[in-house]
């Protein structure tokens, strides 16, 4: 059994920092491929009044917003959702999107196949693979 706190993973390896077009972004990374899982479980943080646009080529992502309001759209159609707490979105066509936040907020993501967890954005928003 595997049981982890967001506390315990505060400034370690697991808590990522990074930026995807200049924007700033927080990743927790509660499971990672090492734990075997087939998936990694991650509770990300993103401020206020950002704009990500990512296109994950190599993994498969779903997300659920545990707090704050923004929208994401599909860029290849050009739809876009509102997202509040309660919404989820999932990417089951490796879909280009853009993520656009009103407030700061906070989201449950699972990918598959699992993050090993130094992965970095490429330009084009998707994990290189190492």
């Amino acid at each position: 059994m595997i049981v982890r706190s967001l506390r315990e993973i505060e400034n370690t390896p697991r808590d990522v920092r990074g930026t995807v077009n200049g924007q700033p972004w927080r990743s927790m990374r509660l499971l990672l491929q090492s734990d075997n899982m087939g998936f990694s479980f991650h509770i990300t943080t993103i401020p206020a009044g950002s704009e990500h646009h990512y296109e994950y080529k190599n993994h498969f992502e779903s997300v659920y917003c545990i707090s704050g309001e923004g929208s994401v759209e599909d860029e290849k159609t050009g739809k876009r959702y509102e997202l509040r707490p309660g919404t989820v979105y999932a990417l089951d066509k490796h879909d280009k999107h853009c993520l656009r936040t009103k407030t700061e907020m906070v989201f449950a993501c699972v990918f598959h196949p699992a993050l090993q967890g130094d992965e970095k954005h490429d330009a084009e928003g998707s994990y290189r693979k190492r």
